[in-house]
């Protein structure tokens, strides 16, 4: 999987694209006429670490296929990454009803995957370092992205329950959600067929 890159990363990978492809290994020598020691090493650091190169022996590299990581850009990876969270969330809104409908509902695309989000107010400044240190586009309240990216919704009391391995809203709050627009009347009806009277 690979994340995306500041610039001269990328130019640094387009370079060594252009020379080798991706079946050619090269070294770090590669770049000693063009930048300092401690540049090579930061955008070797940069390319190893978010896969747009691969490391093939101790000293050789070879460059990702760069159609592969162009679409990999746009995996989802908020559903494994806040499994890494130390501080409590419950997802809300349309991602509770995914999560509710075992995924019979889907509101995602490659080219828009928002997921909601409630968190404590007093973890905001948490949340914010946690999915941009993932450099996964988040804002509070309100906002959109190409891709997927999170819509922090800060409260000050935060009751969830577990679902799928998920913290979500609760049955109750997810159907209020599910009833609110028309385009979720088959997860709701899945929801309904599957826990009953309770929905």
């Amino acid at each position: 999987m690979t994340i995306e890159i500041p610039a001269y990363g990328l130019k640094a990978y387009a370079l060594l694209f252009s020379r080798h492809g991706t079946t050619e290994e090269f070294r770090q020598s590669e770049l000693d006429w063009i930048v300092s020691e401690s540049m090579k090493k930061k955008i070797f650091s940069l390319l190893l670490r978010r896969g747009w190169i691969m490391k093939r022996s101790e000293s050789t590299y070879r460059c990702a296929n760069p159609a592969e990581a162009i679409k990999s850009l746009l995996e989802f990876r908020v559903p494994e990454i806040i499994k890494r969270a130390e501080k409590l969330y419950a997802f809300t809104r349309l991602s509770a009803v995914e999560i509710w409908s075992d995924f019979s509902y889907v509101q995602r695309g490659r080219e828009k995957s928002p997921y909601f989000i409630k968190v404590l107010q007093k973890d905001l400044k948490y949340w914010k370092e946690f999915f941009n240190r993932e450099e996964i586009p988040n804002y509070i309240s309100a906002g959109a992205a190409i891709g997927e990216y999170v819509i922090l919704i800060p409260v000050t009391k935060l009751p969830f329950e577990e679902r799928n391995g998920f913290k979500t809203d609760s049955l109750k709050e997810t159907i209020k959600s599910a009833k609110s627009n028309e385009a979720y009347a088959y997860a709701l009806e899945y929801i309904k067929n599957k826990y009953g009277a309770a929905a």
